[in-house]
């Protein structure tokens, strides 16, 4: 498809990948004849984590006002005109405070009158917006150079081109048909009674953390105590609850602290030029090393000589051991109340804690790079650094902390670490049967009468597309990486060959989750030609050659790019 007419802009899901690509259409003054938004449900720039499929009143966003994307209405200037009393640190009594964390519900409300607003916006400028709420987009079938928007009304719609913007997802594999089992902690209006029983929980992520706060308070509730603690006491009709968080890594997220920048920039990462001139330097692969010494040694001279120097002359390898042996010096809860102290001390100074802020900075940085990777380094990455950003990024929320602590002290939580072996499989009566081998070498099978699987949005395939039509075309394909070395792709073959191919140029490739696409975020056939009309920003499904794809600053600078791209197209 060589479309080169952007007269109608399709947007697939009302969230906030969608929210951020109407900010950067009127922001960038494209202004098309007919922008098309077609939401599921009935509220837009929520989607799922900011209205009530992924969210209750007690779960709070990792990202404070300082830290959102550029709006045309700031978070405060929002609360002022829409003064709320469901939220007291944020009721128009409370002295407004940038770096405080965003309950979601809330952040959910700005962001719907950050989407209204941009519509309204676009219609002045003489754009028709047209908008489809409670609209379930059925199929997306390609017609000549356009696009036929299948829908669950009884009207279909066409479109020049289409971005999907189709947001998280969490298939079902068990839940509804075992009981006591979720595929997901969401909605957490799901879960309505007390459980009287342990519970295991699969991961230690923010996804995990929102289990945790849900599950709780149905089988107790936090008192605040006079030095700012919380204290946690159980319901009398759940005296045997108690919660088994399950982690490979063994370790509890890290925790917020002081951010000096106020947001992500394109300043951090290797331009295009920059991108492409280094492979055409570098036999057509940009280097992990080369993105790991300027986008975070460099940036951390300046930031801080002292630690600097401590770590300059390290490896990668060599770095993450040196940064991961010191959390495994100490026992999970008690590195996760050190932490707590380091964080509160940054927060209080207004000091940044320098290399985690850094780290972050590259893990939002490498996205760019990471799609002209070779498969050596993509698989170094995960086996090296990605482990440690996770931890890191998670930023989890001094407030959430409280109440895992309060758990932990009340003797009601507790982390397992398990080997990668691990697995879980239903069990006839209900819940899930959790087979492991402990650090110690002792083989585990505990029963728990509800498991909840809480690791966190995974990539999605081509297979996962709701979409038959685009699934069935030549318009998408699945995303390798061209291994540098063939002999080490033979080697890796013996164990990995399902994911390792050869290719019909007999150089191997490295299958990665997810949909093949360029740096403008295009679909990419399978011969590596770009749909010049077909944009893909769901972000379950770009996570292969993006590792760390979530958040509101990726959207941002993700549909900065799309508009860019449309705009230099439709003039030609």
């Amino acid at each position: 498809m060589e479309n080169l007419n952007s007269k109608s802009i399709a947007l697939i899901g009302g969230g906030p990948a969608a929210l951020l690509m109407m900010k950067n259409m009127v922001d960038q003054h494209l202004m098309p004849e007919t922008i098309y938004v077609f939401e599921k449900n009935d509220r837009l720039g929520v989607g799922m984590p900011y209205g009530k499929y992924g969210s209750g009143v007690e779960h709070v966003a990792n990202v404070s006002a300082n830290e959102l994307p550029s709006f045309s209405c700031s978070f405060e200037e929002y609360l002022s005109l829409h003064p709320t009393t469901d939220f007291q640190d944020f009721s128009p009594g409370a002295k407004f405070n940038p770096y405080q964390v965003i309950p979601r519900l809330l952040l959910g409300h700005y962001m719907e009158f950050q989407f209204e607003l941009y519509i309204k916006m676009a219609k002045e400028s003489g754009t028709k917006v047209v908008v489809r709420k409670n609209c379930s987009v059925q199929d997306i079938i390609p017609v000549n150079d356009q696009f036929k928007i299948v829908t669950d009304l009884s009207k279909d719609f066409i479109s020049d081109s289409v971005v999907l913007c189709t947001g998280h997802y969490w298939p079902k594999k068990h839940e509804n048909k075992v009981d006591g089992w979720y595929d997901s902690p969401y909605p957490p209006t799901k879960f309505t009674t007390q459980t009287n029983f342990p519970i295991a929980i699969r991961g230690t992520s923010l996804t995990a953390v929102d289990a945790v706060k849900t599950l709780s308070r149905l089988n107790g509730q936090y008192e605040l105590q006079e030095d700012g603690q919380l204290k946690y006491t159980l319901h009398t009709a759940s005296e045997n609850f108690r919660i088994d968080m399950f982690s490979t890594g063994g370790f509890l997220p890290a925790l917020r602290f002081h951010s000096e920048d106020e947001a992500y920039s394109d300043d951090w990462m290797m331009s295009l030029e920059d991108i492409y001139d280094y492979k055409n330097r570098h036999n057509g692969f940009v280097d992990l090393d080369h993105v790991f010494e300027i986008n975070f040694k460099n940036p951390l001279k300046k930031r801080d000589p002292e630690f600097y120097d401590q770590i300059k002359d390290l490896s990668i390898e060599a770095f993450v051991d040196k940064m991961m042996s010191i959390r495994k010096e100490l026992d999970s809860f008690q590195l996760f109340k050190a932490e707590y102290t380091e964080a509160e001390k940054s927060i209080n100074r207004r000091q940044s804690i320098s290399w985690k802020e850094t780290l972050s900075a590259f893990s939002y940085a490498m996205n760019y790079p990471a799609k002209h990777f070779s498969a050596e380094d993509m698989l170094r990455l995960r086996k090296t650094l990605l482990p440690l950003i996770s931890i890191i990024i998670a930023s989890l929320p001094q407030s959430s902390y409280k109440e895992i602590i309060a758990l932990y002290d009340a003797g009601i939580i507790d982390l397992i670490q398990v080997d990668k072996e691990s697995y879980v499989e239903p069990h006839p009566d209900s819940g899930g049967v959790y087979h492991y081998q402990s650090p110690e070498g002792n083989k585990q099978n505990n029963y728990y009468r509800l498991f909840v699987d809480a690791i966190g949005q995974q990539p999605l395939d081509v297979a996962d597309l709701p979409f038959e039509s685009l699934r069935s075309t030549d318009l998408v394909s699945s995303a390798y990486l061209q291994f540098k070395s063939n002999i080490s792709a033979e080697n890796l073959s013996e164990t990995q060959d399902s994911q390792i191919i050869k290719g019909q140029n007999d150089n191997y490739y490295l299958k990665v989750n997810g949909l093949e696409i360029n740096d403008h975020f295009q679909s990419l056939n399978r011969y590596g030609e770009a749909i010049s009309n077909l944009f893909i920003m769901a972000v379950p499904f770009i996570g292969g050659l993006n590792p760390d794809y979530s958040g509101l600053d990726f959207c941002d600078t993700a549909a900065g790019r799309i508009v860019k791209i449309v705009q230099d197209r439709t003039l030609i």
